[in-house]
C-alpha cells in the first residue's frame, strides 16, 4: 500500500468484541482534523470531510495530506451546530448545515455547488422553516436515490414539532437535486396538507442515512432520549411517532414519553432499537470484498459507547447485533465505504482522525 510508506501513519491494533480469533487493524491516514462530522468521496484517492467548526477538507488519500477548500455558506457554529455532512455526486457537492438565519435564529439547511479543489460557491437547496432559536437536533444526513436527495431534519429540541405537517423539523426530506420539488411526493398523493418537500414525519434528531446497494431502499439512525435510539426505514407518507411515543425511552427527567409505549399501531415501527441509547451516528450498508462475509450487514456508529456495530441484517429484519470494537479511537462520528470495499472511519473531537479499517 503506497500510503503505509509514510512515517506519520500509525497501525492501532485490537481485539474485536466478538471473537478473540478475528483482530483488526485500524491504520490513521491524517490527524488534526476539527471536530470532523461528515465524509464523502471525490474518488477512491480524495475525501472530502466536513469540520463541524467550518472547513470543508480535501484529503489525499495516498498522503494523507489535508488542503481546505474555501466556501461561501453562512453557518452557524452553536451546541450541536456547524458544518454537517457532505455528499459528491457528479461534479456537485451538496452540504447540509445549520445556518444562520435572522434574529439569532437558525435552520437545517442544504447547498450545492460545483466541485472545485480550491473554492467552492455554494447556493441553497432546501432550507427548513421555521427558522429556530435552538442550538439543538439539526440532524442531519443526505443521501442521493434516483436523482432525488433525501435528507433528515431534526426536531431543534422542539419535541411535538416532529407532529406538525405544516414545519420541516422532525421529518425526512426529498426533493430534488436542484431542490425543486418531486411532484410524486407525498403532498401530492395522499397528503395535501404535509408540507411540498416532507416525506415522512415524526423523528427526533437522525444523524445517519443510507441508500441500500442491495434493496436500495433508504434507512435511518435516529437518537432517542434516555432511550430508544433506532434504526429504520425511511417510508413514503408514514410516521414514526416522535413525541408521542420515544420507541423505549423516557426523558431525561425520567417521566414517561407519551404513554411510555415503545411503539403503537399506526406509527413506522423501528427495525431496531437501543436502550440505553448508544447517541447513534451515521450507518453504513457494506457491500464489498474485503469484508465480503459483511455483504449486506449494517455498520453502525456510536459516539457514547465509543463502538462500532455491525447488525446482521437480513429480509428486513437484525438477526444478531455484533461488537466490531469499541474505545479504540474515541467517539464515532462517521463512516464510509470507498469502490473497493474499504472502511474509513471519523472520530469527534477538536483534534480528530481520519482512520482506516481492515483485517489483521
Amino acid at each position: 500500500m503506497i500510503r503505509l510508506i509514510f512515517f506519520f501513519l500509525t497501525l492501532v491494533y485490537f481485539s474485536t468484541g466478538v471473537s478473540s480469533n478475528e483482530k483488526f487493524k485500524v491504520l490513521k491516514i491524517t490527524s488534526e482534523l476539527s471536530e470532523p462530522w461528515g465524509m464523502s468521496f471525490v474518488d477512491d484517492q480524495t475525501l472530502l470531510v466536513t469540520e463541524k467548526t467550518g472547513d470543508i477538507v480535501r484529503i489525499d488519500m495516498n498522503s494523507g495530506n489535508k488542503h481546505t477548500i474555501e466556501h461561501n455558506l453562512d453557518f452557524y457554529y452553536y451546541g450541536q451546530g456547524g458544518l454537517l455532512d457532505i455528499l459528491y455526486k457528479d461534479g456537485y457537492v451538496y452540504v447540509s448545515y445549520s445556518e444562520d438565519r435572522e434574529s439569532g435564529n437558525s435552520s437545517t439547511s442544504i447547498a450545492r455547488g460545483l466541485y472545485n479543489e480550491n473554492k467552492i460557491d455554494f447556493q441553497n437547496i432546501f432550507q427548513a422553516e421555521p427558522p429556530i432559536n435552538s442550538g439543538y437536533h439539526f440532524g442531519s444526513r443526505i443521501v442521493i436515490k434516483d436523482k432525488h436527495l433525501f435528507a433528515s431534519v431534526g426536531e431543534r429540541g422542539k419535541g411535538m414539532i416532529a407532529q406538525d405537517i405544516t414545519n420541516h423539523p422532525g421529518s425526512i426530506i426529498r426533493i430534488n437535486l436542484d431542490g425543486s420539488i418531486p411532484k410524486d411526493n407525498p403532498k401530492f398523493i395522499d397528503k395535501p396538507t404535509w408540507l411540498p418537500e416532507v416525506y415522512q414525519i415524526g423523528v427526533r434528531n437522525p444523524q445517519g442515512m443510507y441508500v441500500s446497494p442491495f434493496d436500495k431502499k433508504v434507512y435511518i439512525s435516529n437518537h432517542g432520549a434516555k432511550g430508544g435510539d433506532f434504526f429504520g426505514e425511511v417510508k413514503f407518507g408514514e410516521n414514526y411517532g416522535w413525541k408521542i411515543i420515544g420507541w423505549g425511552g423516557k426523558n431525561y427527567i425520567g417521566t414517561k414519553i407519551g404513554n411510555g409505549n415503545a411503539w403503537e399501531p399506526g406509527f413506522t415501527k423501528p427495525i431496531w432499537t437501543w436502550t440505553p441509547s448508544i447517541a447513534v451516528s451515521n450507518i453504513a450498508i457494506y457491500k464489498g470484498d474485503d469484508f465480503s462475509e459483511w455483504n449486506g450487514d449494517v455498520l453502525v456508529t456510536s459516539l457514547k459507547f465509543r463502538t462500532l456495530y455491525r447488525l446482521e441484517f437480513e429480509n428486513n429484519n437484525v438477526k444478531k447485533e455484533h461488537i466490531v470494537f469499541e474505545d479504540d479511537i474515541g467517539r464515532i462520528r462517521d463512516i464510509e465505504i470507498n469502490s473497493k470495499g474499504e472502511i474509513f472511519l471519523i472520530n469527534s473531537s477538536g483534534s480528530a482522525s481520519l482512520w482506516q479499517l481492515s483485517k489483521y
